[in-house]
């Protein structure tokens, strides 16, 4: 007897009046930025026998994180102003619903940003997941835009049924920056809460696990990308 097992959905709702007007969230993958997409595989002018000339295109890992999850796009297009250092940040923007506004410096007393403001990107897309699954919100990965960072979190997807709205400091040089409409604003990457592991066990390898660990080391090195076959066989 087969069991058909229907993969999980996250949706992303707005206000009738918004659908086709602002951005909508679209899969990571859609969005490589254009350095990434020029970049060669292999750079013919480093290879030898001790640099193959692989580029970090042929880098799984980097290539996984990209594209894992969601982007929500900036809603509509806004300019940030940013002023002494970063520590003064005006916001205006071309839309009749807020998109930008701020946090109090006491709520973030002692962080590394230092005396940058605190603020906050609204979102006008509520996201649902199924139960048991809540999101992971943070900058888009490998993606640095060199304006603002993201404040990273973690929502309840499955209960809490509100825009949520996304803080962040401004890290850009003092100047006038246009964001446009649907620049990569934040990755958003489900996961099932229950299916996280408890518990760690902190051992030494043993000797079998000592020869996998080298085995799949020199097969890497050999074959970029070769992890990810063996992960999928083993499935």
């Amino acid at each position: 007897m087969f069991v058909f097992r229907r993969t999980p959905a996250i949706t992303f709702t707005c206000a009738p009046e918004d659908l086709g007007v602002i951005a909508p969230p679209v899969p990571a993958k859609t969005y490589m930025p254009d350095w990434f997409r020029k970049l060669p595989a292999i750079d013919p002018t480093r290879e030898s026998r001790t640099d193959t000339g692989l580029t970090v295109k042929r880098c799984m890992p980097f290539l996984d994180a990209m594209t894992t999850g969601w982007i929500i796009p900036l809603a509509a297009t806004v300019r940030l102003e940013i002023r002494e250092g970063a520590t003064r940040v005006d916001a205006s923007w071309d839309f009749d619903r807020t998109m930008v506004s701020n946090h109090a410096m006491h709520q973030v007393a002692g962080n590394p940003m230092g005396a940058r403001p605190p603020c906050k990107f609204h979102n006008h897309w509520t996201i649902a997941t199924p139960p048991r699954w809540s999101c992971l919100f943070i900058d888009p990965l490998n993606r640095p835009n060199g304006l603002f960072q993201i404040v990273s979190g973690v929502v309840d997807t499955d209960t809490y049924r509100a825009p949520i709205h996304f803080p962040f400091f401004a890290t850009g040089a003092d100047g006038v920056h246009v964001i446009e409409k649907g620049s990569p604003l934040v990755q958003v990457i489900p996961f099932r809460r229950d299916a996280l592991p408890a518990q760690a066990r902190i051992r030494a390898e043993t000797s079998d696990e000592a020869a996998l660990r080298e085995r799949v080391t020199r097969s890497t090195r050999a074959a970029p990308g070769w992890y990810r076959k063996e992960a999928r066989a083993a499935r």
